[in-house]
């Protein structure tokens, strides 16, 4: 009986013509394989007029397509035959790509539709494209829509990596029937960046989530266990004699804001009006050329609040859109953490319009909190040889205290970056360049770099089947200036630890003549990625002392060496209580260049999705007293510390996110030296899709540490450095809400709010007196330094975006942000109430902008 009532529902969606249509003869025999499609390749057919994009597959035009309907499951069974039936067409003209992708559904009433702004992806079905159109097997472009209509779409390098800040201009349409649902796309060309030749053949990937079994389902099949994805992608021909796109792309904006700005005698609100415009230019079918005068970035959300007490600086996400567009090609891995993730290198786009650096030395509550950037530029985009391409230059204006000092210099900062591929696409070698300099004058001259310059070579090379690689660096770096700014960067100073000359147990050799410093670094790595259930990376990496790329990079030391193992087992076939588990052991060994040990570690962590969809973590760190290790940093330019055996361990569960309400569920804590120190965590949180159209996230974060040797200054009296530290007890807490509320796909608003709270005591003020002793206490003596205090410090952050996108790329921002601060240098323990009290009794700085945008293609 279903059967037959599908029969019926197919005759009366689509037409007889177009259910049983294959391309006509004279296009099936000039394209490969008569123009059918196998498990791997596909054709694609030259519209003869354009489909209408409705999200409806009853248009004529889909008839002359040839079918790709050889789906296969993936998740959680590899390989396994779908009872959810798919098929696709493809179609082109000069102008633009078209692709259906039919989804058959035996329950179309149980098909998950979700509403959501641009490029947020929520628990709902979706299909995604992915079109590998320079045919490399390592970048593409990547679509996907879900039965509401919702649009994301992502650039992809390396083979896997996502850059989700990408954004085109294309359109996409979807609908739910009788039969299941249907995807209709429309890519222009000129969103697409592919060589200059007669005939193509690109890459395509089609993906199609179900959400409510957890099913995924690929043509051609994906293969977890291989690594990568863009190089699985199938092969799609017959695409022809494409004129070049027209490519010119004009963003122009203007924005009204209210801002803030304190004065003597209390707070004014500036009315302020900019306007700036952004611009894109094909200068070839695969180069690009972005601009951007006077950018805006007021509807970007506020970075996480964060209380730092350590000698090394936080790192924060890139969060801009220009900066984030085309990251890829800027990558240059010199620092990395676990397996080729959280890695930090020789550009770091946060140094470009970065908090002026000297607005603590010449400190003004109106003191700017960010440099204005006059103009970007940069041109991007991948050569028919295999060889990528981007350059990069950006221009801050100098910014001035209240009393006409200095405090951020005019500067110039440029990145230059090759790539060059070999053996198709699984060898490769860039080259990258950076450069930065400013124009210094008496206040900025004794602190800052005039110039800063950081370059380097590195490879990489897959072999047996792409499942191994090897990759490897080599950079260096030179910075220039004054001797009174050379001398400070030796230094390890509230401007920062990245070197540490003055160390009086180091090897290295403090000159404060020197109005220059240069070092170099190398890395190389062995890893395994695809192929049974093991993964292994080793890697070993070194800095030299004077390697310094803060300027533009971001580095927490130099003066190191690290040689780590990271080892995994993966089970991606499901069994009677697990759709998938991965296993991990990792192994590291640190040492400065001269050779003294800073740390051994061991680690394990495990990550299973349970048979019911819920996942479960768990993990623990080990640094085992049997390995003499020390910290070099810990009395900032003092002598080195002798470390104790440390244990720490975190766990996690997360909640079926096929519910209306998920929760999520994180916890850890540990203890070290002796056990004079320790802390535990705890951060809940929970998920509800109260409607198709409101998601709401809200989480809780606390921690209580004792942190019994937290340095708390270096004080120098009768000719003697006084290296002090005190016992540390620490109370922090926060939460932290978000709001989707979606209208439409093109009309949202978005709502973040976190206040964080942070307080702590600080008692048995000591300094160093015998820093490599064996037992704890003998490495401390009393210090007579009076009552040694505390802090009390509260922040509160929150932006609300209303967003219309009112056309295809132009754009309507309504956006408030406000901010709290507070700072209370004295001792002080936890009481929520009245610490949330004087919080919000703080005046707030409050942004009110509205920016309009408007893009052209002419």
């Amino acid at each position: 009986m279903r059967a037959a009532l599908a029969l019926a529902s197919a005759a009366a969606v689509l037409p007889i013509s177009v259910l049983t249509q294959e391309p006509s003869g004279s296009v099936r025999d000039s394209l490969p394989n008569g123009g059918m499609s196998s498990a791997t390749t596909a054709v694609a057919a030259r519209a003869t007029s354009a489909p209408t994009i409705d999200g409806a597959p009853d248009d004529p035009a889909w008839a002359t397509a040839p079918l790709i309907d050889q789906f296969l499951e993936y998740e959680p069974n590899e390989g396994a035959e779908t009872r959810f039936r798919t098929e696709a067409r493809v179609l082109y003209d000069d102008r633009n790509l078209y692709v259906m992708v039919r989804m058959f559904d035996p329950a179309p009433d149980s098909i998950v539709s979700q509403l959501a702004r641009r490029d947020v992806r929520v628990y709902s079905e979706h299909v995604k494209l992915v079109i590998d159109s320079y045919f490399d097997r390592r970048t593409a472009y990547q679509f996907a829509l879900n039965p509401a209509g919702v649009k994301r779409d992502f650039y992809v390098y390396d083979d896997v990596n996502e850059d989700a800040s990408w954004d085109a201009v294309w359109d996409g349409e979807a609908s739910i029937d009788s039969l299941g649902w249907t995807a209709e796309f429309r890519i222009p060309l000129s969103q697409l960046r592919f060589g200059n030749k007669p005939e193509h053949t690109w890459g395509l990937m089609i993906v199609r989530d179900v959400a409510r079994t957890g099913a995924r389902i690929s043509w051609p099949l994906y293969r977890r266990n291989v690594q990568g994805y863009v190089s699985q992608a199938g092969e799609i021909g017959g695409i022809r004699d494409l004129p070049s796109p027209r490519r010119l792309e004009i963003s122009p904006y203007v924005v009204t804001k209210n801002v803030t700005v304190p004065e003597a005698n209390g707070f004014a609100h500036e009315q302020r009006f900019t306007g700036g415009a952004d611009l894109k230019y094909g200068l070839a079918t695969n180069l690009t050329l972005d601009a951007t005068i006077n950018p805006d970035f007021g509807q970007v959300e506020a970075d996480p609040a964060v209380l730092n007490l350590t000698s090394f600086e936080t790192f924060f996400q890139e969060r801009r859109p220009f900066f984030l567009e085309g990251t890829g090609i800027f990558t240059f891995r010199v620092n990395c953490g676990d397996i080729d993730t959280g890695c930090r290198g020789l550009f770091y786009s946060r140094r470009i319009g970065r908090a002026p650096q000297l607005g603590g030395v010449y400190p003004d509550a109106s003191n700017p909190t960010a440099s204005t950037i006059v103009g970007a530029a940069k041109l991007t985009g991948r050569l028919s040889n295999g060889m990528s391409v981007g350059v990069l230059n950006a221009v801050t204006q100098e910014e001035n205290g209240p009393q006409d000092q200095t405090i951020e210099p005019l500067t110039n900062y440029a990145v230059g970056r090759l790539q060059q591929d070999f053996n198709g696409g699984q060898s490769g070698i860039g080259v990258m360049l950076t450069g930065v300099n400013r124009q210094l004058d008496e206040y900025s001259e004794g602190f800052l770099r005039r110039s800063a310059y950081a370059g380097g070579v590195d490879l990489r090379h897959r072999f047996f089947d792409r499942r191994y690689e090897v990759a490897a660096m080599v950079s260096a770096s030179r910075v220039a200036g004054t001797e009174q700014a050379i001398e400070l960067l030796q230094r390890c100073t509230g401007f920062g630890c990245t070197h540490n000359y003055t160390r009086p147990d180091g090897e290295v050799d403090f000159d404060p003549t020197r109005t220059s410093l240069g070092g170099n670094a190398q890395r190389i790595s062995v890893s395994k990625f695809g192929g049974g259930s093991t993964r292994f990376q080793t890697v070993y990496q070194r800095y030299s002392s004077g390697y310094e790329i803060n300027d533009l990079g971001f580095l927490s030391r130099d003066d190191h060496q690290l040689f780590r193992n990271w080892f995994a087992i993966q089970r991606n076939q499901p069994t009677s209580w697990y759709r998938r588990a991965q296993f991990n052991f990792n192994h590291f060994n640190e040492w400065n260049a001269d050779g003294l040990p800073l740390g051994f570690g061991l680690n394990q962590n495990s990550h299973i999705q349970f048979d019911n969809q819920m996942w479960g973590h768990l993990g623990f760190n080990y640094n085992p007293e049997w390995v003499t290790t020390y910290d070099d940093r810990a009395s900032r330019g003092g002598p080195a510390v002798r470390r104790d055996a440390s244990a720490n361990f975190w766990a996690g569960w997360e909640g079926d996110g096929r519910n209306r309400a998920t929760p999520y569920l994180w916890f850890g804590g540990g203890r070290s030296d002796e056990g004079n120190s320790h802390f535990y965590y705890l951060e809940p949180q929970v998920n509800i899709r109260a409607s198709s159209r409101l998601d709401i996230r809200v989480g809780a974060f606390y921690e209580a540490s004792v942190n019994d040797n937290q340095f708390r200054g270096n004080i120098a009296g009768d000719g003697v450095t006084h290296y002090t530290f005190a016992r540390l007890d620490q109370q922090t807490t926060s939460l932290t809400s978000r709001l989707n509320l979606t209208v439409s796909p093109t009309l949202s608003l978005q709502f973040y709010a976190q206040p964080f709270i942070s307080t702590g005591t600080y008692t048995d003020w000591r300094e160093l007196s015998n820093p490599r002793a064996g037992r704890y206490a003998d490495r401390y003596a009393p210090f007579d330094g009076g009552d040694p205090g505390g802090f009390n410090f509260k922040q509160f952050h929150s932006n609300t975006v209303l967003r219309w996108e009112y056309r295809p790329g132009s754009t309507l921002f309504v956006v408030w942000s406000q901010g709290r601060n507070a700072f209370d240098p004295q001792a002080s323990e936890l009481e929520l109430r009245r610490d949330a009290r004087d919080l919000f009794r703080q005046h707030p700085d409050n942004t009110f902008l509205v920016k309009a945008s408007y893009w052209f293609n002419p």
